[in-house]
């Protein structure tokens, strides 16, 4: 069962998060696996993915937000973009759209950032979002401070968690055919309370990041992890073999219905939307080359079919037909 651990070490300016995600993330790799347009993933976005999809649920269970975190990756190469949405209780989607062969040893610049033209995006969405009101959004690039290639995701979301909170950020992420998992440490703020709103901080707090002797010494643990041993120990076992003389102090771990979980939020009637915005004309189009509507969810694989009394319906108010959810499918 997927599962997320919160911790702080008791006296000193620093908490952490462990994350493990099996269920949930197996559940994304099957429906992608029995799309029978695309095929699975190649191994190396397989990683990728897993490791922004642990990411995005330690992200949404650093913050309180309420409302959607999506975490987005794209850029100039065969993998064209990366998303991972990830609600307020954990409920998460993922996905990658491929356009082109990924060879088996491709690393993150190989598939998306090939002529260093690649960026993360990372998009906070209100569920209740005012009128006028506009999701948050900060991008950073895929390259460091000189410009060279970042070959990490958890380097780049360090990079942004610095620029964004003005918090030093240890990230430790991995992920196979069978887990995804990430181990997040973050130095608490000396005052106030930092966010991925992108509050400006003070000189003052500006001058002491990456000072924390407690912190360094905790990061240092941290980046001792093995990717092996993140993907194939429990939660117990990584932090007592990493913190066991730290002052650690544990929370109730979030599994089942509050934890970690897939889930899609599609359905017929937000598609019928989407088919709407596109206009009479085009949907007119569409209906005489091909007879009807077909629009797969590119996150779990359901299939909406509307025929020309549906679509139809979509333009003069009329109530379509019932919902035809089938495994498979894409965007017709």
């Amino acid at each position: 069962m997927s599962e997320l651990h919160k911790f702080i070490f008791e006296g000193l300016p620093v908490r952490g998060m462990l994350v493990r995600l099996t269920d949930a993330w197996q559940d994304i790799l099957a429906r992608r696996a029995a799309n029978s347009e695309t095929g699975a993933y190649p191994a190396p976005v397989r990683q990728l993915l897993g490791e922004m999809a642990a990411a995005g649920v330690l992200m949404q269970g650093n913050i309180k937000f309420n409302g959607a975190l999506v975490l987005q990756i794209f850029g100039d190469g065969p993998v064209k973009l990366g998303v991972v949405e990830v609600q307020p209780d954990l409920s998460l989607r993922a996905t990658c759209t491929q356009v082109g062969e990924v060879a088996d040893d491709a690393t993150l610049s190989q598939m998306v950032n090939v002529h260093n033209e690649g960026r993360c995006a990372i998009t906070l969405d209100p569920q209740d979002r005012l009128p006028g009101q506009q999701p948050y959004q900060g991008v950073v690039p895929l390259f460091g401070d000189r410009g060279e290639k970042l070959e990490n995701i958890s380097e780049v979301l360090e990079h942004y968690m610095l620029q964004s909170e003005q918090l030093d950020t240890v990230l430790v992420l991995a992920a196979d055919d069978k887990v995804a998992a990430g181990l997040l440490i973050q130095r608490l703020p000396i005052e106030g309370e930092g966010n991925l709103a992108g509050k400006a901080d003070s000189l003052m707090r500006e001058s002491v990041l990456g000072q924390s002797e407690d912190f360094s010494r905790i990061s240092i643990l941290t980046k001792s992890l093995k990717r092996e041993e993140l993907l194939g120990l429990d939660a117990e076992t990584i932090l007592h073999r990493l913190y066991w003389e730290e002052p650690l102090a544990r929370f109730e771990p979030l599994m089942g219905e509050i934890g970690p979980r897939f889930a899609c939020r599609c359905n017929r009637e937000r598609v019928g939307q989407m088919i709407r915005s596109l206009g009479t004309e085009e949907v007119e189009g569409i209906i005489a080359e091909q007879g009807q509507v077909e629009v797969g969810c590119d996150f779990c694989g359901a299939q909406y079919r509307f025929d020309p009394v549906d679509a139809a319906g979509l333009f003069t108010g009329l109530p379509t037909g019932l919902p035809a959810d089938v495994p498979g499918g894409s965007v017709h």
